[in-house]
């Protein structure tokens, strides 16, 4: 199927607006990875200090004949969505050995969640925590030990955070490894009754906590489509996770395989391997376009709007408000889940999920199937999905049709003919509204303008009914 129009325009002017950044931060990496194993180059000394409780593997690691991974980790357990990160590392450091590589944890970088901390002082940190993250990141990666990274993180800063510092050392590989959602809690629309009855004074706190804890209830990401789960769609989408493993729940035989698969596959694409696939190679424009048109499609979460500018300028990729806009023009919504539907994450996934929509928009020539990807050339190896066979891990073609068209669809039946994303443009400035969670007649809104200054102004008149 060849190109959209649309795809290929939109493409070709962030190609055109970044010639001069791209190619200045293509030259950097060029000039990095030319040196080789940058551990290769550092004092004995130097070495000496990376590598003192690395036990048999030092002689080695001095000698640069096996891959070093370095993995930077989002773990803490006031998150759901990373405590299975605890485990990670002694995961990781046995599949290593196993594919003749070792691992390091390079070091580690907060995680906040908007959950706990909406409507709290500690929201005001927020964004500024993708900054943050992006530079601790650095500074674990700066002492230019490793031959690839593993980045373990999920939720809403992270993985934005993330994404900036693997760009800014795009001259090693980078496999981002994810922990999944939790299973399924109490129906979406059970959930939303109870906040409603207590908003209007007809359920007690009681009866609010107690039907809050039954939606986020264990380990794994929260089940609803926000930042997180679709910062992990976007994964797949830009070709940094392997295929098919975003929404595999937590503690599964099938998350395991997935995430030992995730450090043999590091191992295989460093410089030391004969598949080297630098970051750097892949964020290009054709990632970043593929990751906004996943974002269409699924209605995916606004916050990416501020995010993605971010990811790929440090990839040296100019986007616009416009990129975004007209990209929303020509892919259809084809998917629905909560809140602009009422399945969650794992009925998605169940329904045919990233693998039934990857397929669906190569088909329909709205994504850039010749994009590289940690799993090799071309996008098309995202319509495949994980199984295990006879407890061996392989992949076979995903869905060719939607198993519950209530929830994902062709992109020739859609929900709605455009993405779930669109611009707002007045003589105030631009924005983006999440059209695919607000309901047709309330598209438009006529009603007087007030101006505040502070979130704080805003509640008390919204109590005061003003």
């Amino acid at each position: 199927m060849a190109l959209h129009p649309m795809i290929a325009r939109v493409t070709d002017r962030i190609r055109a607006r970044s010639t001069d950044t791209r190619g200045g931060y293509l030259t950097r990496m060029a000039a990095a990875v030319a040196q080789g194993p940058v551990r290769a180059h550092l004092s004995c000394g130097n070495q000496a200090h990376a590598y003192a409780a690395m036990g048999a593997a030092k002689a080695d690691l001095a000698a640069a004949k096996v891959p070093n991974l370095g993995i930077v980790t989002a773990y803490n357990d006031m998150l759901s969505a990373h405590q299975p990160f605890e485990r990670y590392p002694d995961i990781l450091r046995a599949a290593a050995k196993a594919a003749g590589a070792t691992v390091q944890v390079a070091g580690g970088v907060p995680a906040m969640c908007d959950g706990v901390t909406q409507g709290q002082p500690g929201m005001e940190l927020s964004l500024f925590s993708r900054d943050v993250i992006a530079l601790a990141a650095g500074v674990a990666f700066s002492h230019n030990c490793f031959d690839a990274a593993l980045y373990l993180g999920v939720c809403d800063k992270i993985v934005p955070g993330l994404i900036m510092a693997a760009a800014t050392f795009g001259h090693i590989p980078a496999v981002f490894v994810p922990a999944g959602p939790m299973p399924s809690g109490i129906p979406n629309d059970e959930k939303s009754r109870v906040r409603n009855a207590y908003a209007e004074g007809k359920a007690t706190r009681g009866e609010l906590m107690a039907a809050e804890m039954a939606s986020y209830h264990g380990p794994g990401t929260c089940t609803f489509y926000g930042t997180a789960n679709t910062n992990q769609m976007l994964m797949e989408f830009m070709g940094l996770h392997l295929p098919g493993t975003s929404f595999v729940n937590p503690g599964t035989p099938l998350r395991e395989a997935l995430t030992v698969a995730a450090v043999t596959r590091a191992a295989a694409i460093t410089a030391l391997g004969n598949d080297f696939r630098p970051a750097g190679e892949i964020l290009d424009e054709r990632a970043y376009v593929n990751g906004i048109v996943g974002l269409m499609a699924t209605g995916g979460s606004t916050n990416l709007v501020l995010h993605l500018p971010a990811m790929a300028r440090a990839s040296g990729v100019l986007l616009d408000l416009q990129d975004f806009a007209d990209l929303s023009e020509a892919v259809p919504l084809m998917a629905k889940v909560y809140p602009n539907g009422l399945a969650d994450v794992n009925h998605f996934h169940a329904a045919g999920g990233l693998q039934f929509l990857i397929g669906q928009l190569l088909d329909a020539g709205l994504l850039h199937p010749d994009a590289r990807t940690i799993a090799g050339d071309g996008l098309a190896l995202y319509r495949q999905e994980p199984v295990l066979d006879d407890g061996r891990l392989t992949w076979r073609d995903g869905p060719k049709v939607s198993l519950n068209d209530k929830i994902v669809r062709p992109a020739a039946t859609p929900f709605a003919p455009q993405g779930g994303l669109k611009q707002l443009t007045g003589n105030l400035g631009r924005g983006v509204i999440k059209i695919s969670a607000v309901a047709p007649e309330r598209h438009v809104i006529e009603a007087p303008a007030r101006i505040f200054h502070s979130q704080d102004a805003v509640k008390a008149a919204f109590k005061a009914g003003e």
